[in-house]
């Protein structure tokens, strides 16, 4: 798949788990866990706006596209 997403490395950088991000951002682990080995086809604008801010980071720091 083209679009690559790091949400596990930033979440290591901020040092939280899924179970906190998932109750931070009001989505369930499971959904959380399947951002973060990315098995998702699509996300939520808002649950992208929410994961930026929650982790400080803009939307680029998450998702890359590689050829």
């Amino acid at each position: 798949m083209p679009i690559v997403v790091n949400l596990d490395v930033q979440m290591a950088k901020k040092k939280i788990t899924v179970g906190q991000l998932a109750q931070r951002i009001g989505i369930t682990p499971a959904n959380v866990s399947v951002l973060k080995n990315g098995r998702a086809k699509a996300i939520r604008f808002s649950t992208l706006e929410a994961l930026c801010e929650i982790l400080e980071c803009q939307p680029g720091d998450i998702l890359e596209y590689e050829a």
